[in-house]
This record gives structure tokens, C-alpha cells and sequence, in this order.
């Protein structure tokens, strides 16, 4: 890989990371401004995850910096695009899927109670 390469990769990966810290701040969030009664806050935070969502989904399921970032190497270890350990790489929608279903949960008990 030329150093051209590994600086493009490691741009890739950092604004992939970046996103993704947004995104999970998002996710945690939800629950939290539910819990503190600012529910059009948490309500908006659902619809910019949403959005994620559907990215994702249009995109068969990966992020669409990740082929952006295969373009510069031959890795692909789950965590080739990003700057996360691998099992969470890995894990990442197991992990935060249902989290972000609890956050939707807590705020639809909130909206009604």
C-alpha cells in the first residue's frame, strides 16, 4: 500500500469514526432525554438515527464509506474502516440495534405515561 493510500485510509477511517461516535451518541440519547421529559429532543434524535437506518438498509447493510475505504487496501477484518476494536466492528448492529429499539421504547412509555 503507497502512503498516498494509508493517508486516504486513515481519512476514511476517522470521518467513518467520527459518524459512527454521533451516531451512537444519538442512540444513547434517545433513553437519556426520554428519561428527562424532553421528548421532542429524544423524538428527533430517533428520526436522525432512523435515517441511518435506512442509509444502511439502501446500502445492503454496510456503511457506504466502506467501500470507499476498500479502495485503499486489501484488509478486511471487520474493523478495516474504522477505528473500533474488532468485535465490536463486528457486533456493531447487535450491539447497538436493540439499544436504539430500547431507547424507541422508553420514549414511546414516556410520550403515553
Amino acid at each position: 500500500m503507497s502512503s498516498a493510500d494509508e493517508r486516504r485510509l486513515f481519512a476514511v477511517k476517522l470521518v467513518h469514526t467520527v459518524v459512527w461516535v454521533f451516531f451512537v451518541a444519538c442512540i444513547l440519547g434517545i433513553p437519556a432525554l426520554a428519561l428527562s421529559d424532553r421528548l421532542l429532543g429524544a423524538s428527533v434524535l430517533c428520526g436522525v438515527v432512523m435515517l441511518e437506518v435506512l442509509v444502511l438498509l439502501l446500502n445492503g447493510g454496510a456503511c457506504p464509506l466502506t467501500p470507499v475505504a476498500a479502495r485503499y487496501t486489501t484488509d478486511r477484518r471487520a474493523n478495516f474502516d474504522i477505528f473500533l476494536p474488532e468485535w465490536l466492528a463486528r457486533n456493531n448492529k447487535a450491539v447497538f440495534g436493540p439499544l436504539y429499539v430500547l431507547g424507541i421504547a422508553v420514549l414511546i412509555y414516556r410520550w403515553l405515561g
